[in-house]
């Protein structure tokens, strides 16, 4: 338990930053997950529109410091390849 002023202050702000991450990692995945299922379903152009949404929200998930930055390039190379692919 916390013990000086310093201490409790920071715990406290560990709280508040630990739900503003975990509300924007969630939303990152909803994003990510809607072109999950876009794909599934077959739909190019549903899966691009998805993919185009999702892109900046990952992103910012980067510049917030909730994923890496080549965890981000990764995620979005992939999907990108996988909505292509749809169309071939």
């Amino acid at each position: 338990m916390a013990n000086s002023p310093q201490a409790k202050k920071r715990a406290r702000q560990n709280e508040r930053r630990f739900a503003v991450n975990k509300a924007r990692r969630s939303r990152i995945r909803t994003h990510l997950r809607k072109v999950e299922e876009a794909i599934a379903s077959g739909d190019q152009a549903a899966a691009a529109e998805a993919l185009k949404s999702a892109q900046p929200e990952l992103m910012r998930g980067v510049t917030k410091g909730v994923f890496h930055k080549n965890t981000a390039a990764r995620k979005m190379s992939r999907l990108a390849a996988r909505v292509k692919a749809i169309g071939a």
